[in-house]
């Protein structure tokens, strides 16, 4: 999952516009929305663009905002 507004930030912190990011990555405009809201995922090669653009180096950072873990999941998997 896709921390979406982690996401959000990062683009708008790089004076990037989202529809500039949705042409680069070879999506339309919708496509990217919703993948950008999780109705989709991001493909590997997506991904691998995107850190190219925004310029994300650091493997921690890469996985904090690309492959986040609901918080509802972490508490319905504990066992008692």
């Amino acid at each position: 999952m896709t921390d979406s507004r982690a996401l959000k930030e990062l683009i708008k912190s790089k004076g990037l516009k989202l529809k500039y990011v949705a042409e680069y990555l070879g999506l339309s405009s919708y496509g990217f929305s919703k993948k950008l809201n999780n109705e989709q995922e991001f493909k590997t090669s997506e991904v691998a663009a995107l850190c190219e653009l925004l310029e994300i180096k650091d493997l921690e950072e890469k996985e904090a905002i690309f492959f986040r873990i609901k918080d509802d999941y972490k508490s319905s998997t504990k066992t008692a």
